[in-house]
């Protein structure tokens, strides 16, 4: 039997089954059981966050044979439920936008919708990266869209919404799919591997969840990597030697050594990311988005909403975030943000990078604005009569 990787053995099959988009799994449920279904969806996100899955899981809650009508909560065991899962059912027709980007091919799907599903309840429409459309297939879809049969619904998903048309979003309910918290992934992650008949320790389920940015696909494709070399047990020594530390976690290291000002460790650390195969711009940029959540806890602290890091790392950073004061980090981000700018055009990138680099590391020797004004003197000193002043 062949194998079936991790993310599509473990895909959500219903709406409780959802990783970390549960509210929209809440709004699809609700929908349902009020009868208020919506004959398009635009579902948008990142790559791996659920847009497929939900998709699919909408279209078996629409056409569950084993209820008599939509139902928040099917089988996923009759004929149909089985067949949209594995996404082979007559009535479920997932398109993939990028190779079916012509007019044409929407006059087909046109053409189609007209017909009655053959066994089904609806006949749904999953069109995946819908932005690749071209503007005359757009067009083609459009009077469609906005009034399509009754027994067709339509569902599209895109990475990059600011692709799609206004006229297409505005004939759709749109659902913003986030990425999904670290915690939730590694969570996951921990059930999977002792599914799977193997031991994970904490910390590797951990660096994972970090590594996949927010993506469970790319978690599970990383953990399909592990198993296959270790199907018992999973270490942080055999993480470390199939996968290199994550960006942020080499870009805090590095600004670690930045804020002790130990100039030869920043060298080295800056030197061992670029021979990692970094760019120099996106190393930059790494430094940059590290620097920002920096200031960010330095500004708001450390439990703010608006600071985006894993539970478990938040008194580390925080910690970190003290060593600068906030003119530091807008000296930091700017800096960084000039040495991008030069990389991009200069003979002598590397040689840019590593002066910045020095600069940063003795950045703290630098009088901070907050600390100079604190040293002038609480009056001005009163102005000096001129001694030879012409008299009149």
């Amino acid at each position: 039997m062949a194998y079936t990787v991790l993310a599509r053995k473990y895909r959500s099959r219903t709406f409780e089954e959802v990783i970390g988009q549960e509210p929209i799994a809440t709004t699809l449920v609700n929908a349902i059981n009020r009868g208020r279904i919506h004959h398009g969806y635009l579902f948008t996100g990142s790559r791996g966050v659920g847009k497929t899955s939900m998709a699919r899981i909408l279209a078996k809650a629409l056409n569950c044979a084993r209820a008599d009508a939509p139902t928040a909560t099917p089988c996923c065991e009759c004929e149909i439920c089985v067949a949209i899962a594995e996404g082979q059912d007559l009535d479920v027709l997932e398109i993939d936008a990028a190779s079916n980007t012509g007019v044409d091919n929407i006059r087909e799907l046109r053409s189609n919708a007209a017909y009655r599903p053959a066994r089904a309840r609806y006949k749904v429409y999953i069109i995946d990266e819908v932005h690749m459309l071209s503007t005359g297939a757009f067009n083609a879809l459009l009077k469609t869209l906005e009034e399509p049969p009754e027994h067709v619904k339509f569902i599209l998903a895109t990475t990059e919404v600011q692709k799609v048309p206004a006229t297409i979003q505005s004939r759709c309910q749109r659902f913003n799919f986030r990425n999904i918290a670290p915690e939730a992934i590694a969570g996951r992650l921990a059930e999977i591997a002792a599914a799977e008949g193997a031991e994970a320790e904490e910390a590797v389920v951990r660096r994972v969840a970090r590594l996949a940015n927010g993506s469970m696909r790319d978690a599970l494709s990383i953990l399909d990597q592990l198993l296959s070399v270790s199907p018992r047990k999973l270490t942080v020594q055999l993480l470390e030697q199939l996968i290199p530390p994550a960006q942020d976690e080499q870009a805090f290291r590095l600004l670690e050594h930045t804020a002790a000002g130990r100039v030869p460790e920043v060298l080295t650390a800056t030197d061992e990311i670029l021979a990692g195969g970094r760019g120099l711009e996106v190393f930059c940029n790494d430094l940059i988005e590290v620097a920002r959540t920096l200031l960010h806890i330095r500004a708001c602290g450390s439990d703010s909403p608006i600071v985006d890091i894993p539970a478990g790392a938040r008194e580390e950073y925080a910690r970190l975030a003290g060593q600068f004061e906030l003119s530091h980090y807008v000296q930091m981000i700017a800096m960084l943000e000039e040495l991008r700018r030069n990389v991009r055009f200069s003979a002598a990138g590397r040689a840019l990078t590593d002066a910045v680099m020095v600069r940063l590391a003795r950045l703290r020797q630098w009088g901070a604005i907050e600390q100079l004004l604190t040293q002038l003197p609480a009056q001005a000193p009163e102005p000096v009569e001129k001694k030879n002043a012409p008299r009149r």
